[in-house]
């Protein structure tokens, strides 16, 4: 096992890894204690957090059990190999935070969010699992998706030893594929198993990849994703945002179209094209995506 740390000094910008990791953008990283979406607005803690990576293209060439946690001013982490790079790149480390709000509108409803919750960033996560737990994520708690995500890496994706302890990869498309509609439904995935099934045998037999979306102009980026069983235009634009680096997407869920109709009513355009068009260009553009972030969490946390 290796050990580290990355001095939270060296980052432009302040860096918060439980509101990263517990506001609703990724569904892969569990909790040592298992208090994982326990709680609806958290930020601050100093908890053990881990996953099991796959191999990332120019970062990593081996699949890596991940620990780490947030302490004195340090990120501290254990890992089957270097983490540095992995969390760099999982966590958006790379990002200079604070330009990238201040490129966002001078906005009320912004200000507030970003006071509530300093140093929440963005993830990166790994596109195929990232995909697969936006497909699960309708209608559905932020707590539960992240269960049918343990349970699909507990009951199909492959163990990874660590310092003695026994962690579970999320499945690969093709362990994934290779399982029955009814498996997937015994984990309670209820309508969304088939989405799962078809979606991983597109990727395992090579016929699409969420990666083709990359170098793509972003509405077309979105439409290659809607060709996955199961993916529409908020779930593509939540795999763009959270895995793909598309920092401009802005997922129309129920949260952001409450703000809307609260706070920019002009955007409602009548379609999902036309109004993520206008709600896109009323959070700055470039960085929208993250102005949608802090939003979604501030606003289902209970702010005004």
């Amino acid at each position: 096992m290796e050990t580290g740390a990355i001095p939270l000094t060296d980052l432009d910008g302040d860096f918060d890894l439980q509101a990263t990791v517990e506001s609703g953008q990724s569904y892969l990283w569990d909790r040592a204690d298992g208090g994982m979406y326990d709680e609806m607005s958290v930020h601050g803690g100093d908890e053990w957090y881990e996953t099991v990576v796959p191999p990332l293209s120019g970062v990593s060439d081996e699949q890596a059990v991940v620990r780490v946690r947030q302490t004195d001013g340090v990120l501290e982490w254990e890992s089957t190999t270097d983490a540095v790079p992995i969390l760099t790149h999982l966590l958006r480390l790379d990002d200079d935070l604070d330009a990238i709000l201040d490129a966002t509108p001078d906005d009320g409803l912004l200000d507030r969010a970003y006071a509530a919750y300093p140093g929440m960033r963005l993830v990166r996560d790994p596109p195929f699992a990232c995909l697969i737990s936006f497909i699960c994520s309708a209608q559905m708690r932020v707590s539960r998706i992240h269960g049918m995500q343990m349970a699909l890496a507990e009951a199909f994706g492959s163990s990874v030893e660590m310092d003695g302890e026994e962690y579970h990869a999320f499945p690969t498309p093709e362990q994934l594929a290779a399982r029955t509609e009814d498996e997937l439904r015994d984990l309670k995935l209820g309508y969304r198993a088939p989405y799962v099934q078809r979606t991983a045998e597109m990727v395992a037999d090579g016929e699409a990849h969420p990666d083709e979306a990359l170098g793509l102009a972003y509405e077309d980026a979105r439409e290659s994703l809607t060709r996955f069983v199961g993916v529409g235009d908020k779930v593509a634009d939540c795999v763009l945002l959270f895995s793909l680096g598309f920092l401009e997407a802005v997922p129309l869920d129920t949260w952001i179209q409450s703000a809307i109709a609260d706070y920019y009513p002009d955007c409602e355009q009548g379609s999902y094209a036309t109004t993520s068009r206008a709600i896109r260009e009323a959070l700055g553009g470039q960085y929208a995506g993250y102005a949608q972030t802090y939003v979604f969490y501030y606003l289902r946390a209970g702010g005004e």
